[in-house]
């Protein structure tokens, strides 16, 4: 029996034009969701559902242009997710490359919207849909930024990285399943972006977004809260458990001030 397009469920993906997002939507494709893509630049949202549509002409595509910045294109996306989802992806986001005492309020106050708001908004309005089909899928796309003191990027994923720990304990009986995603660094546009120098890291520390997303969709089935890809990352993560806080301070100061240029 063919599965017609309007009863498959949905996935909505946040920062779905390129890396980890433009990975998960492939992987949701392929999973058979239809999908809602969100970005902020059109022509690569049109150029990404044109590509999936070919692939995967059984699924209807959507496209939505938001700047997440924004309070009217958030609430848009709000609109959107309250109708009803399946999978809620968080993954848009991006970094300052200053530190906190010579960037600007505005920079600090769009990247709490973008990190910060607009997932709790968007899973706020997504849970109460999920709860009612106990069935349903939040991946905050965090880092492992979130378990070191590296300035207020760090802080922001901290805050997902948390929420997502207490939404999978207090919807654990629901159906629901939430995760953070904890990736080290991940081959992306991200860096490139934030203008931060990463010539100097070593090639075994890099991710591809590919095996980063995989392994969230399957650490989010198996009931996990949160999800460290990659054995290097794994074994940061344990060791920064270890270690005393000045150090750990000291660690993210040091790994900040080597990523940004002069």
């Amino acid at each position: 029996m063919t599965t017609s397009k309007a009863s498959r469920p949905t996935a909505l993906v946040t920062g779905a034009t390129a890396g980890i997002g433009e990975s998960f939507s492939r992987l949701l494709a392929r999973e058979g969701f239809n999908l809602i893509l969100i970005a902020r630049d059109l022509a690569r949202l049109e150029e990404r559902k044109r590509a999936l549509s070919e692939k995967h002409p059984e699924l209807l595509i959507e496209t939505l242009r938001a700047d997440l910045t924004v309070e009217s294109d958030i609430a848009t996306v709000e609109s959107r997710v309250a109708e009803g989802i399946d999978v809620l992806i968080n993954n848009a986001g991006f970094g300052i490359n200053k530190s906190f005492t010579k960037s600007s309020v505005l920079s600090e106050r769009e990247l709490l919207k973008v990190l910060v708001e607009t997932p709790m908004r968007l899973a706020h309005h997504a849970i109460p849909a999920m709860i009612e089909k106990k069935n349903g899928v939040i991946i905050n796309v965090s880092s492992v930024a979130s378990f070191i003191a590296g300035g207020t990027y760090s802080a922001a994923k901290s805050y997902l990285t948390v929420l997502s720990e207490s939404l999978q304990s207090e919807l654990k009986s629901s159906g629901v399943k939430v995760l953070a995603l904890c990736p080290g660094f991940t081959r992306t546009e991200f860096h490139q972006r934030g203008r931060m120098k990463m010539s100097g890291l070593p090639e075994f520390l890099w991710l591809s977004a590919d095996s980063v997303t995989e392994v969230a969709w399957r650490d989010v089935h198996r009931g996990r809260a949160i999800s460290v890809p990659g054995w290097q990352y794994k074994l940061l993560t344990f060791i920064v458990g270890l270690l005393p806080r000045p150090l750990i301070r000291k660690y993210g100061i040091n790994v900040k001030a080597k990523q940004r240029k002069d």
